[in-house]
């Protein structure tokens, strides 16, 4: 991965925002890692939203709610910003 990706990333991290409240993904650490198959042309998407799940079973629900949309708006500006890859997430 060159810097210039690397650089690219960490853009995406500080643009992307949590709905619930409004810092920036990393701040909140959900990417743990990415890791990057240029023969394949994909992109791997490491998260943690699953060490940020409530014990409270109704907020679970909302928490998965939140965090659809966190993926969906990551997924979106990582293919903006990486149109040649294919993004994939691994929880």
């Amino acid at each position: 991965m060159t810097e210039e990706m690397k650089k690219k990333l960490d853009k995406v991290l500080d643009e992307v925002k949590d709905p619930e409240s409004g810092l920036s993904i990393a701040n909140l650490g959900i990417v743990e890692k990415y890791r990057y198959n240029e023969k394949l042309g994909e992109l791997y998407v490491f998260t943690t939203f699953l060490s940020h799940r409530p014990a409270c079973k109704t907020c679970v629900g909302i928490s998965m709610l939140l965090e659809s949309s966190i993926k969906r708006d990551l997924q979106a500006a990582l293919e903006r910003e990486f149109p040649n890859l294919a993004v994939i997430f691994a929880d």
